[in-house]
């Protein structure tokens, strides 16, 4: 682990070091991504000019998830985010200099790339917490101390688990760019509460594509919506089983990789 760690560090200073090279484009990045996000609170803001709430939520309730929202994917973009590019390595014949090397081969891929771009995303993120915490009058404890990190790397993990799933179709499929795109947009419907959607879609959302964990519920847990120990406890074992599915698959898809030959 510790050598992992260092390695991690190593490649992470030289891409930094290589994204100063053109600090422009590296700060019209992080903006780009504050931009896109602070467009989804302007129609947020925009509905709610036409009513009060929606299905029992108000503004700032639905501010609180939309925050909720963005810092787990935000993570996951930032540390993950060269999974996405699996299929174009399968493709271009690139893959097998991973398999060359003498690391974990997924390891080898991820802390080849650090996209700092998503930093705007953590940003919009913690502003809008730092805003609805004492709008809401929400107050935290010793105890949350523990658990918001618990969810938060829960809704990380389950962001990383379904990218890495469907990124492993593109062994068998080649280009699995449009399964990986089509599973993680589900996520968008995470960002307003599970009780508007049909008792099906709410199952999908929970236990299928499980990113109702990383949002709704642990929203509905800093408002008191819920047993606040039982969406600790069912995140954690969602994300875990995310994981094991995901990592499984992922080993199987190894095992059956043939190269292009190019």
């Amino acid at each position: 682990m510790r050598r992992h760690i260092s390695i991690y560090r190593k490649f992470v200073a030289q891409y930094l070091k290589k994204l100063l090279e053109y600090r422009t484009d590296f700060i019209i990045g992080i903006l780009s991504f504050v931009f896109i996000q602070a467009s989804g609170i302007l129609f947020l803001y925009l509905v709610f000019q036409n009513i009060n709430e929606l299905n029992g939520w108000s503004f700032e309730e639905l501010l609180l998830i939309y925050a909720v929202f963005q810092i787990p994917r935000g993570i996951d973009h930032l540390l993950t985010d060269n999974i996405w590019l699996i299929p174009n390595y399968i493709i271009r014949g690139e893959f097998d200099k991973y398999l060359l090397k003498p690391l974990n081969v997924l390891y080898s891929i991820i802390s080849e790339l650090f996209q700092i771009e998503a930093i705007g995303e953590l940003l919009v993120g913690i502003g809008l917490l730092i805003y609805v915490f004492p709008v809401l009058n929400i107050h935290l404890v010793w105890i949350d101390l523990l658990f918001i990190p618990l969810l938060i790397i829960s809704g990380t993990v389950i962001y990383t688990s379904i990218k890495l799933f469907t990124a492993t179709f593109a062994f068998w499929i080649k280009n699995s760019n449009s399964v990986m795109v089509a599973f993680y947009d589900v996520a968008e419907f995470t960002k307003q509460p599970l009780s508007i959607y049909p008792k099906n879609f709410q199952f999908l959302l929970k236990y299928i594509v499980p990113f109702a964990f990383t949002s709704y519920f642990p929203s509905a847990y800093l408002l008191g919506k819920g047993d606040g120990l039982s969406i600790v406890l069912q995140s954690i074992v969602v994300s875990i089983i995310a994981a094991i599915l995901a990592y499984s698959f992922w080993l199987k898809g190894l095992k059956t990789y043939e190269s292009v030959g190019n």
